[in-house]
């Protein structure tokens, strides 16, 4: 014998209630996320001069500084929220550095004291937080509300059918003279729409049937009479 095994099969409500969670996850996800990744920039060494000489970026950045000149050069801040200084650079090196803090940064090369610029980083945009798609959740409750919203309306409208109904509070009233004027045509007008007595209809045929059969019997009577008389005179 074969033991009863039940197949459990998810509702909706808990199929919905995972979509939910799943995608409220996603949108946490999302919102903790930065916006976009921190920018890099390039400052190149040439000619005795930073290029570009001045340069603004936001905080988080990285700047990387290139020498392409036959001379070394450095990097040193000289004023600003945080000091810099970078190794000596020959041809061809390269010196990164990500500013965390924002602020006016002046700097030069301390080999060539001639060669001067000028970094302003500002403060990083907070990302926007990213917000979930809304669901739309089915329950029993809802149509409930829906058909009970429109019950008011028949009250609304059977109180303004008594209000139109009633008479104006300031119409006057009729006299009882107009009224016992008007009175009297209502009896004559009921006779005329009154329909005939069907026992008086009888009534009447039975009348005039009698009258006939009476009108026969005479009729016979007197024939019967005359007869009899002649028949006498002859004898």
């Amino acid at each position: 014998m074969r033991p009863l095994t039940a197949r459990l099969r998810p509702a909706p409500a808990v199929r919905l209630l995972l979509a939910t969670l799943l995608l409220t996850g996603s949108g946490t996800v999302l919102a903790t996320s930065p916006a976009q990744a921190a920018s890099s920039y390039r400052v190149v060494m040439s000619g005795y001069a930073f290029g570009p000489r001045a340069l603004t970026i936001t905080a988080g950045s990285n700047v990387t500084w290139v020498n392409q000149d036959q001379a070394p050069h450095d990097v040193e801040t000289t004023s600003g929220p945080e000091s810099v200084h970078s190794p000596l650079l020959n041809k061809g090196g390269t010196w990164s550095h990500t500013f965390t803090t924002p602020g006016t940064y002046g700097y030069v090369c301390t080999v060539h004291p001639g060669m001067t610029a000028q970094l302003i980083v500002k403060p990083a945009t907070a990302p926007t937080p990213t917000s979930p798609p809304a669901t739309h959740e089915h329950s029993g409750s809802t149509p409930t509300a829906t058909r009970s919203a429109p019950a008011p309306t028949p009250t609304a409208h059977t109180s303004h059918s008594h209000s139109a109904a009633a008479p104006p509070a300031g119409t006057p009233s009729t006299s009882p003279t107009a009224a016992a004027a008007v009175a009297p045509p209502i009896p004559q007008a009921a006779s005329a729409t009154r329909p005939l007595d069907p026992l008086l209809l009888l009534a009447g045929v039975v009348a005039g049937v009698a009258v006939l059969c009476l009108l026969l019997v005479g009729s016979r009577s007197a024939s019967a009479d005359t007869r009899g008389g002649g028949t006498a005179a002859s004898g």
